[in-house]
């Protein structure tokens, strides 16, 4: 294979390997910088089954580290770390993580677990108190314009709204 051939190929493998997290960081809200994993972090390292199981924020562990379409999460244990694994759909938290009231306006503000509720054995994370407050006066029309709005923006990065 001659030089620009070779030059050609790396050049499309290195823009195909970039494709995928970039995707990922547009779709799921992360902590900046790579897990150990080499992957952003999901959920500010706060356990999700834990969370959805005891609707109790439990700080998950490096130790215990699933990776989910190019994010890691932490988990406090195995047991919950396998649990994800085997059906992350019942864990993930909605809107990939984002702020759900911000979403409801077609933003994509950072998704705080310390502001977080469970709905329809779903998970819900909000910006702070105040966004959160104001989601309690309107759940289900919240929820209602978040899955609506979602679809919408979901690879739209946040920047660009």
């Amino acid at each position: 294979m001659s030089f620009s051939k070779t030059l050609v190929a790396v050049t499309l493998l290195g823009i195909a390997n970039l494709s995928g997290p970039a995707l990922a960081a547009d779709e799921y809200n992360t902590s900046s910088g790579l897990t150990a994993a080499g992957a952003p972090l999901g959920m500010h390292g706060v356990d999700p089954v834990a969370f959805v199981n005891l609707g109790n924020r439990i700080d998950g562990a490096a130790r215990h580290t699933a990776l989910h379409d190019g994010v890691a999460y932490y988990f406090s244990s195995k047991e919950t770390m396998d649990k994800f694994t085997a059906d992350p759909a019942a864990y993930l938290p909605q809107n990939g993580g984002f702020c759900t009231f911000g979403v409801s306006v077609g933003k994509k503000f950072d998704g705080d677990p310390q502001f977080a509720a469970i709905v329809d054995d779903k998970l819900y994370l909000f910006l702070n108190e105040e966004i959160f407050r104001a989601f309690l006066k309107d759940e289900a029309g919240t929820i209602a314009k978040a899955e609506e709005n979602w679809v919408k923006i979901r690879s739209t990065a946040a920047k660009d709204l």
